[in-house]
This record gives C-alpha cells, sequence and structure tokens, in this order.
C-alpha cells in the first residue's frame, strides 16, 4: 500500500506510521502533508480511498472530515468531486434500503459540515427530506403506517447525526435546526409505540411494563433533549476540526445535490390485519431496529457517562463489529481504543452480549461474537475477564425469565467460551443448584453447558474442571458410549439376536452389497422374528459399525442407506427407526442429532417423522429438563404444540399471562415478585450482591412446580419458533388461523406464537 494510504489507514490510531504519536492534530497535519503532495498525481485513488475509509472506519469520521476540509482550501475541485461521489452513493443507499450505508454517509456529510466543506443549509435540506418522508408513512390518512420501521429508521439518522455536529448547526443556522427539532418532536406524537414484545431478552415484561417503556427512538429522543440542554457538548466525540478553525473558515463552502426518498410500497389491496402485518413484517426485516439494549450492570457502573455518550460509544463499537467482523483480532484491537476519554468496559461487554443474544437473529454467526470476546479478554487482561465473569452471573441470576432463545445461545457461548480457557469456573458458587427441582432453570442451565463441554472434549477433563463442586458430576452426562443391545456383555447370555447381529456384522466387514443384505433379512430374520427385532437388529449393528467416527457413520449410511429404507418405508416405521437411533445413542445427545441429521439428509426419515417422535410422551417429559428433543427438531407442527400444550395449560381463566402461569399454585408457593430484579454487581470481580436465583428469591429454592415449568418451557420454544422462522410462516398465516389458531386454542399458546410473528 502506498505511503498516503497506509496514513489515511491508520490515522488516530498509536502506529509507526505516526510515530507512535497519539495527538489527533499531528495526524491530521501529516496525513494532510501527504495527500497534499500526492494530488496531482494521484487523485483518482485517492478520492474513492478516503470515502471508502470513512465508510468502513466510521469512527473515525471527525478525522477524515477535518482533512478533506483542509484539502478544500488546496483543491476545491478536488473536494467538490468527494461531495459529488458521496450524495451518488447517498441517493443509492436510499434507493436500495441499504441501512448502514445510509447511517455513516449522513454522519460524514455532518462533519464535512463541521469543516466547513457544505453548507450547512444542505444538511438540514436532507434531515428534511427524510423527516417529511417518515411523516408521510405514519399518516394514516396518506401513508402506510405497516412501513413505520422505515420511517423510524431515518428520524433515528437524523438524531444520530446530532452528537456529531449539533453545536455547529445550532450556532450556523439555529431556526433551521429548531425546525427540524420540532418536526420531529411532531412525528414522535403520531407515530406509534413500538412495543418490544417478542423481542425482548426477558419474559418479565408480561405484566403490561412494556407498554409504557420508552422504545429505541423514544430513548434516543430524551438523550437528545439532554445533550441540547447541556450545551451539545459530548465527550465521546472528538472535534478535531476546532484546532484547524481559523484555517477552515477561509474554505468554500459546496452545496450537497439534493436526494429524495423511495416511494413508499402501496397498500395491501384489501386491508386487514394479517395483509397489513405481513408488510410490517417485511418492513421490519428490511429496516432492523439496530441494537436492543441488555442492562447487565447497575448503573453505578456508568454512572459517569452522559446519555448521549452511551449511545455513541455504542454506535462505536457496532460500527467496529459490523466492518471488521473477519478480522477478530483487528476488531478487538479497535474496541478497545475507541477515541474517548473515558473506560468503559462495562458498556462494552453489554454491548456485545446485546448483540450476541438479539432477536430474532444476531447480525453475525455467534461464534464471531465467542471470538472477540476471547480476544477482548486477551487484550484486557486486568480488566475484561472479571467484567465477562460478572456478566455471566448477572444473566445466571436471571436465567428463568431469560427467552428460551437466548437461554440456548447463552448455553453454547458460555460452554464454548470456557473450552478456550482451560474451562476453568468457580463452580463452587453454582454448587446449590442440586438442591433444586431437576426442571429450575438454574439447574438446567449448569447441566446443559456441562453437557456442551463434554462434546468440546472429554468426560474426565470435564470431571477434573468441576473438582471444586464435586457434586455437580451428577449434572455431567452419562460417561458411556454407544448403548449397543447386542454387544455381548460379560456374564449375560447370548441371545439369537445377538447371533443375527454378529452375522451382519461380518457381512457388513465382508463387503457384501445392500442388495444381499436385503435378500438374507427378508429370507432369515423378518418372516422368524418380526419387525420389531429386525429393526433394531439392522439399526443398531449398522450404527454400532459406524460409531468410531462421523465419517464412519456417513459410510455405513451410504453404503446401507437402502437396507434402511427397505425397512423402514413409512412414517410409523420411520419413528420406530428415529426412536432406536435415540435409544443405541442415549448416552450421546450430539450423536443422536447428528445420526438422525444425516438419515435425514439420506431421507431415510422424514421430517414429519422427526416431529412425531419429538412430541411422543417420552420427549414430551423432557421439553423443561433437556435440550436433546428441540436439537433435532428443525422443522414442526403447530398443532402437535396447541394439543400438548391444552393437556397441560390450566384454564385461561386462572393464567392469562405468564405471570399468572408461575404463581398459579396458591399463595404459599407464590413468587416474591415484588422483589426488586436489578441485577447488581457490587465488586469489580462481577460477584452478586445477593443472589436473586430462581425467580427472584434470595434463597436456594424454585417455587414453580414442574407442570408449570414444563409450560413456560415449552410456551418459550413455541415463541422462538415462529420467531426464528417469522418469513416461512407469514405466507401461510391465514391457514395457520384458520386450522391451529382458532378460538379454541388457549389463549397462552396464541400469544406465543404472535408474539414470536410480532402480531
Amino acid at each position: 500500500m502506498s505511503s498516503w494510504g497506509s496514513l489515511l489507514l491508520r490515522i488516530g490510531d498509536k502506529c509507526s506510521e505516526y510515530s507512535s504519536s497519539s495527538d489527533f492534530k499531528d495526524h491530521i497535519e501529516t496525513c494532510y502533508g501527504a495527500l497534499r503532495r500526492e494530488l496531482e498525481h494521484s487523485s483518482t485513488d485517492i478520492l474513492p480511498f478516503i470515502l471508502l475509509c470513512a465508510e468502513q472506519l466510521p469512527h473515525k469520521i471527525p478525522l477524515y472530515g477535518t482533512v478533506v476540509g483542509l484539502l478544500n482550501l488546496e483543491d476545491e475541485d478536488f473536494v467538490k468531486k468527494i461531495i459529488e461521489n458521496t450524495q451518488t452513493s447517498f441517493q443509492d443507499a436510499l434507493d436500495s434500503g441499504s441501512c448502514d450505508r445510509i447511517r455513516i454517509l449522513m454522519r460524514f456529510l455532518t462533519v464535512l459540515m463541521c469543516s466547513k466543506v457544505i453548507q450547512p443549509v444542505s444538511l438540514v435540506v436532507v434531515f428534511e427530506t427524510l423527516l417529511s418522508s417518515a411523516a408521510t408513512t405514519v399518516d394514516d390518512e396518506k401513508g402506510n403506517t405497516s412501513w413505520q420501521p422505515r420511517a423510524d429508521f431515518y428520524v433515528t439518522c437524523i438524531l444520530s447525526c446530532l452528537p456529531w455536529g449539533g453545536a455547529e448547526l445550532v450556532e450556523q443556522v439555529p431556526e433551521e435546526i429548531e425546525r427540524v427539532l420540532v418536526g420531529i418532536q411532531a412525528y414522535l406524537s403520531i407515530r406509534r409505540h413500538t412495543s418490544d414484545s417478542g423481542l425482548s431478552f426477558f419474559e418479565d415484561d408480561e405484566s403490561g411494563g412494556d407498554l409504557v417503556a420508552k422504545d429505541f427512538l423514544e430513548d434516543l429522543w430524551e438523550r437528545i433533549q439532554v445533550l441540547s440542554s447541556n450545551g451539545w457538548k459530548v465527550e465521546s466525540v472528538p472535534r478535531p476540526h476546532l484546532s484547524f478553525e481559523a484555517q477552515l473558515v477561509a474554505g468554500k463552502s459546496h452545496e450537497f445535490g439534493p436526494i429524495s426518498c423511495p416511494e413508499q410500497p402501496d397498500l395491501p389491496s384489501i386491508i386487514s390485519a394479517v395483509a397489513c402485518g405481513k408488510q410490517k413484517h417485511d418492513a421490519e426485516l428490511k429496516y432492523p431496529q439496530r441494537t436492543r439494549r441488555l442492562n447487565i450492570f447497575p448503573a453505578s457502573k456508568t454512572e459517569d457517562l452522559q446519555p448521549i455518550d452511551r449511545f455513541v460509544v455504542e454506535e462505536y463499537l457496532l460500527d467496529v463489529l459490523l466492518f471488521f467482523n473477519g478480522c477478530r483480532k483487528e476488531c478487538a484491537s479497535f474496541m478497545v481504543g475507541l477515541p474517548v476519554p473515558f473506560r468503559y468496559e462495562y458498556l462494552l461487554a453489554e454491548t456485545i452480549f446485546s448483540q450476541l443474544l438479539l432477536l430474532p437473529q444476531p447480525p453475525f454467526k455467534p461464534i464471531y461474537y465467542t471470538l472477540v470476546i476471547m480476544d477482548l479478554c486477551k487484550a484486557l487482561p486486568g480488566a475484561f475477564p472479571a467484567v465477562v465473569a460478572g456478566a455471566v452471573r448477572a444473566l445466571f441470576d436471571k436465567i428463568a425469565d431469560l427467552d428460551m432463545e437466548c437461554r440456548t445461545r447463552l448455553i453454547l457461548w458460555f460452554s464454548h467460551h470456557l473450552s478456550n480457557f482451560q474451562f476453568i469456573w468457580p463452580w463452587e458458587e453454582w454448587a446449590y443448584v442440586l438442591d433444586l427441582p431437576k426442571w429450575a432453570p438454574q439447574r438446567v442451565f449448569v447441566q446443559e453447558v456441562l453437557e456442551r463441554e463434554v462434546r468440546l472434549s472429554y468426560w474426565d477433563k470435564i470431571k477434573q474442571s468441576i473438582e471444586n463442586a464435586p457434586t455437580l458430576e451428577e449434572l455431567l452426562p452419562p460417561k458411556g458410549g454407544p448403548n449397543f443391545k447386542y454387544g455381548g456383555e460379560v456374564g449375560r447370555e447370548k441371545t439369537e439376536q445377538d447371533a443375527l447381529s454378529a452375522e451382519l456384522s461380518n457381512k457388513v466387514k465382508g463387503r457384501q452389497t445392500a442388495r444381499e443384505i436385503i435378500v438374507w433379512i427378508e429370507e432369515n430374520i423378518y418372516p422368524v422374528h418380526g419387525l420389531e427385532v429386525t429393526l433394531s437388529v439392522v439399526v443398531q449393528t449398522l450404527l454400532d459399525i459406524g460409531s468410531k467416527s462421523f465419517t464412519h457413520l456417513i459410510t455405513v449410511l451410504e453404503r446401507y442407506g437402502q437396507v434402511i429404507a427397505k425397512i423402514c418405508p413409512d412414517q410409523d416405521k420411520q419413528v420406530m427407526l428415529i426412536a432406536e437411533v435415540s435409544s443405541y445413542w442415549k448416552n450421546n445427545a450430539q450423536m443422536t442429532a447428528i445420526a438422525i441429521d444425516r438419515m435425514m439428509g439420506y431421507r431415510l426419515v422424514s421430517n414429519l417423522a422427526i416431529v412425531r417422535w419429538v412430541f411422543s410422551p417420552e420427549n414430551i417429559e423432557q421439553f423443561h429438563t433437556s435440550d436433546r428433543p428441540w436439537e433435532v427438531l428443525f422443522l414442526s407442527l403447530y398443532n402437535n404444540f396447541s394439543n400438548v400444550l391444552m393437556e397441560r395449560l390450566p384454564d385461561a381463566s386462572r393464567a392469562g399471562t405468564l405471570q399468572e402461569l408461575k404463581t398459579n399454585h396458591g399463595d404459599s408457593m407464590a413468587l416474591d415478585l415484588e422483589e426488586s430484579s436489578a441485577m447488581e454487581v457490587d465488586d469489580e470481580n462481577g460477584r452478586p450482591k445477593k443472589s436473586r436465583s430462581n425467580g427472584g428469591r434470595t434463597t436456594n429454592i424454585y417455587n414453580v412446580r414442574e407442570k408449570e415449568q414444563w409450560c413456560l418451557s415449552t410456551l418459550g420454544y413455541v415463541k422462538a419458533f415462529s420467531r426464528q422462522y417469522a418469513s416461512e410462516i407469514w405466507p401461510h398465516i391465514e391457514k395457520l388461523d384458520v386450522e391451529v389458531l382458532t378460538e379454541d386454542a388457549h389463549p397462552l399458546f396464541r400469544k406465543a406464537v404472535y408474539s414470536g410473528l410480532r402480531r
């Protein structure tokens, strides 16, 4: 890379290109000097590279804006081309609905205004164009309120520019910016409050508290009002242009060309709740809310931050996560080196966990956040590991209220995280979970984490890791390997089935063809022993041959899948097949899931057979105590959910909400719902002041009975499933309403489905 390119890329970093200096003014002068020298010969390369840096390193935008302002003094035509290219990119982003580019380019325009590169009035025109489109969208008569997510996004973009340029706008065009703020206030008065129902991290919003809580846009508006009352002072936004103000004021301010917002989509041809719901779902997919705050730590950990500083730091962190998603080490490096004058480890942890647990899905694969957290622990060894530990403890205290999908993600992340740090954790703190019922969420959480750890290592290693809490060995999965029925254990008399299994094994080892084995089965086993014995012997023996490794399993299924298909041609027999697989691998949930998945891939079992097996009585009893049935379930039928729930849910008159369901067993067993549910962490190691485990009590008692916990867990999975497959469900919602979500369905079941669909 050229020297000027390196200087542009590394501006603001403490690096060799800038002699390890950290002074922004020196960086800007050095970078500007290099660009000015190369401008005559390399302007066609410099121009797109400046724009690329501004778009992909947005936390450095104030530095790039100042450099462009200085270049404007040297070559007005070159900077005019930058403005024109930015205008073209911005219009393309609006037309395509590219949310990140729209937001970042608006920030870039704001900073260019601060550096006297574009006229303040031009920026206000951009704001008013977006605001006008937003107001039209939410107008009940002229607009299409299903597309409020786009309108909210436009207004959010306007407000998010103000920390970077609010002071300059108020100073230079006070009347115009006041007009914009009044317009935003008017917009907020006519838009619909956005409920996070269905996307909340915790289930404890069922009491109605979510209806009065501020949504993301209302919260940002309040932060901007506080910023305005504080004289637009923001510690977290560097203002390097002020060091060059005497020079920049001499530059020519350019006009920014007109932009236009896309036309709003047409209303459905037939106005109905379902049609509008489908459009709203499409709008939320295209213009998603960027983050939802997960307040893990007490306010005292971030009380020194001004409200707007929290927003700005979150923007920085989310931008770094976005643009460095393929470069984990650079991502961690930039995250710990943000241009802010205060510490932010707790906010850093909350932001990453909010993305890892974001519903309906995180922006990137969960493994990315696992790697980033791991690298941050290594980059800040004296601070961040303790913060992460505090976050885990705080989430564990609230695990009973955590959304089921978030709970699963937390289990997967935590087990993987520990595997990168020698599985070290003070398990003795959680040893009390053994005193809880087997269905208590905290006990299930510990059990599932240990089971996942065994998958990532081996049984003896994980047993050794819990030596400080040896009683937790009870929650480890069984140590044994396959459960082969025909292995001829010592002391057991061999049966005829054992002999048949051995003969089949020899035939496979002798490389007999699938056809030859089918003939042998039809002549020697099936007529004498019937279907059940035939299926058991064949499936158990083939699984045992393929049990040495994943590759062995694939080889067996490829060569002898026809044998299994011949024995199990219909759904009833395929359910028996899956049950046999589960029996063979009863000590290994992972291999059960892998074997069934591979059999589905080879079309030996159908989706519906898997569903029937998951909803068999044996598995239904595990819905609230194990993740095993849910791991296997890839496709489901709501009828199955509805039927099993109707058998167990109390009458709707006695349990209309999840909170009522939790307390359905009488006053003597009621939860202490009055107690605060704040996640307090009182020292730097993140140790809890008091354990609010198990639904809010400070004692090691879980007061939700098994039947109610079964219903809570299953309803949580119903909501998670609806949310995960919402795009596939919405096209068939009318049929679902007619056949499943009828008046006869339990209200809590309907509510779980509707909540997942954001309906």
